[in-house]
């Protein structure tokens, strides 16, 4: 398996994203619980953890999508959801973002003008949109009606169309879910190149522990909380364990024994 665990060039150890007792809270239901974390510059960061954990509802709060959000959230220097930030993230829902009824260029084309409307932007937004087709590996289905497309080449559309414009963070929520495994390390390469060369962001979810293994850094998730903000490494030298999986185990073992522990002296 690759293992990508040294600080790629450009990474300058500031912060893209700044949580602090960051609590998300839906109805009676507190779905963050006091985060604190940070997401290096210029890294693949890794938010790992089991399904309904709360990662889709922390992404979110990043990108200002979500609601009744309480705490600090910083993202580029600016709270999170700021106008300004709008051209700044791409992000990528888990499913798809496209319409069925264009082509693959004619999906990128519409977005494009979205994010960079007028004429002057035309000859720059046909660069952009020609550059995410040959990044995500769509070349030769430029001219594809969308809805003709495989889930993992719909998958690629939407990463195409975060890609526009060359933004300074990206967010992918679980991005290679359904994806055969040449796919998958495909992207993976591509995401560590977006971040080697062109010294943007990526913060991407999964629920695939093997997938931490990819990642400079990894936020491990359980239960509305963080468990554990730290490089693959280091978390496998805490807690004694071959790989990130393990060790994941083993802080959820420890935090439900510290839980117990807690319950028995009330």
């Amino acid at each position: 398996m690759m293992n990508y665990v040294s600080d790629p060039p450009g990474a300058d150890g500031t912060a893209a994203v700044r949580a602090e007792h960051l609590t998300v809270t839906r109805g009676p239901r507190t779905v963050l619980r006091t985060l604190d974390f940070a997401v290096p510059r210029g890294q693949v960061t890794g938010l790992l953890g089991p399904s309904g954990c709360g990662k889709s509802t922390l992404m979110r709060a990043i990108v200002g999508t979500q609601a009744k959000v309480t705490g600090t959230l910083e993202v580029l220097g600016h709270p999170a959801g700021s106008p300004s930030l709008r051209t700044r993230i791409g992000y990528v829902t888990q499913a798809p973002s496209v319409y069925d009824d264009l082509t693959v260029r004619q999906n990128l084309d519409y977005f494009a003008a979205i994010l960079e409307p007028g004429r002057a932007a035309t000859a720059r937004r046909h660069e952009d949109v020609t550059r995410a087709i040959e990044d995500v590996d769509l070349t030769t289905h430029t001219d594809a009606l969308a809805g003709n497309l495989s889930g993992g080449q719909r998958s690629r559309v939407s990463l195409a169309v975060a890609l526009l414009g060359a933004p300074e963070l990206l967010v992918l929520d679980e991005p290679t879910v359904g994806l055969d495994p040449v796919l998958r390390r495909d992207l993976w390469r591509l995401f560590h190149d977006i971040a080697a060369t062109r010294g943007a962001t990526l913060l991407i979810s999964s629920h695939v522990m093997d997938e931490a293994e990819r990642c400079h850094r990894l936020l491990l998730m359980r239960e509305g909380e963080i468990l554990a903000d730290d490089t693959p490494d280091a978390l496998r030298e805490r807690t004694g364990s071959d790989t990130v999986e393990a060790a994941f185990l083993t802080l959820v073992d420890e935090a439900t024994d510290e839980a117990r522990a807690k319950e028995s002296t009330r």
